[in-house]
């Protein structure tokens, strides 16, 4: 009766491998026809039986798993995601077929990412990026374009995600690029090492060249803090710059962004002190001397913002917004009297007083004036805001007939 049973059960066991092998045929059969539902089907029937079934076949199990929910690239993204996962469970023995199958599949997502990206669907290359990343985790430059696209996409959660995972594995995105000017239009393009070659030796490209691009990690660091401000994290954000700081102080990119987070804090002390310190590190930087002015205007430390102005007109002769800015000190000292003269009186002393005020006044919105005046004398194409502000300016002093030469000049330049 014991050796019935022992046969019986073999024969079971027989049926059910021979089961197995034939839904893994229809399977494999159905996804050479593209039939991707039916490959599905076979597959269901399998899986109940996995805990029984031989390694080489689990390992065609899940490639073919893979395969079918994949479907050539028309998959949706959870079914990619799910495919990826299914490609990690095969075995050794079939290596080769999953570097190939997974080469294919970057292939496919490589294109269709640049293309959406391309025509400003974010929403979907980040997606496409991300499952790029997946399938090839080794290549992170692909987790950085799914932080790009996503916050292109204002999707700051995802993107914050990306960022932090890329903090964490110490991305720096320093690549190599090779480049060379193609001939017809004139613009330097970059490709690969061998193509750049080819296109050298066809001459349709000139000035071949490479370079290597600078670490992206202070950009990384810098979108963190920008998305933990966004967020009402300014805890978190100030932790991650000094955290980058800390291992790159010499980065005027990070003191920058640290200087933009204590002014969206209101600490403009704290601001005006790293600015200077990002000012020592670059002293001919036009746009550091800028920033000062412009957080002393808003301190009404006069002397100090016109210092500043003037300094980044120094390096930026034309800068339109220096300019603009620097008048606007003698403007604003100028206006800050005008509430004292309006609470005088009608005695020979608050007369005294008043014209002693008013001459002050319109002595600093002169000088408000000339300022713009050396400008324009200067620049033979200067902003209209350029124009404007000193038009307004000499309507404030009275002067209209300056007024109205300055207008011509507006009126002709547009």
């Amino acid at each position: 009766m014991k050796k019935q049973v022992i046969v019986a059960l073999a024969l079971s066991a027989s049926a059910f491998a021979i089961a197995q092998k034939k839904e893994l045929k229809t399977a494999e059969k159905a996804i050479k026809s593209n039939n991707y539902a039916e490959a599905k089907a076979a597959l269901n029937q399998v899986e109940p039986m996995l805990s029984s079934i031989d390694d080489k076949y689990k390992s065609q199990y899940y490639f073919l798993q893979a395969e079918a929910l994949y479907a050539n690239g028309a998959g949706s993204p959870d079914d990619v995601n799910k495919a990826i996962e299914s490609l990690g469970m095969v075995g050794d023995d079939m290596n080769a077929e999953v570097k190939e199958f997974k080469q294919n599949m970057q292939n496919t997502y490589l294109i269709k990412a640049n293309n959406d990206f391309k025509d400003k669907k974010y929403a979907v290359a980040a997606t496409e990026f991300e499952q790029l990343y997946n399938i090839m985790p080794q290549d992170t430059t692909y987790l950085y374009y799914a932080a790009i696209s996503a916050v292109s996409d204002q999707d700051y959660d995802t993107a914050l995600k990306h960022y932090l995972k890329l903090d964490d594995l110490g991305y720096k995105g320093i690549e190599t690029q090779y480049y060379a000017t193609n001939i017809e239009s004139g613009e330097e393009e970059i490709m690969s090492k061998n193509q750049r070659d080819l296109y050298v030796k066809a001459k349709s490209h000139s000035n071949p060249g490479q370079r290597t691009t600078e670490s992206k990690e202070a950009e990384i660091t810098k979108n963190i803090a920008l998305i933990y401000v966004s967020q009402g994290k300014s805890a978190e954000a100030l932790e991650a710059v000094k955290k980058a700081r800390k291992n790159d102080p010499e980065n005027v990119d990070l003191i920058l962004t640290e200087a933009n987070l204590y002014l969206e804090l209101e600490d403009t002390d704290k601001f005006k002190s790293l600015m200077e310190e990002a000012v020592k590190k670059q002293p001919n930087n036009e746009n550091l001397y800028y920033n000062i002015g412009v957080i002393s205007l808003k301190n009404k430390d006069f002397d100090a913002a016109r210092n500043a102005f003037n300094k980044a007109l120094a390096l930026k002769p034309d800068y339109s917004d220096a300019v603009l800015n620097l008048s606007t000190t003698y403007i604003d000292e100028g206006n800050a009297f005008i509430a004292e003269m309006n609470n005088l009186g009608t005695s020979a002393a608050d007369n005294k007083r008043y014209d002693e005020l008013r001459a002050k006044k319109t002595g600093l919105f002169n000088d408000g004036a000339k300022v713009l005046e050396d400008f324009i004398g200067k620049n033979a194409k200067p902003d209209p805001n350029v124009y404007q502000q000193l038009i307004n300016i000499y309507n404030a002093l009275g002067e209209t007939d300056k007024a109205k030469v300055v207008q011509a000049k507006l009126d002709a330049a547009n």
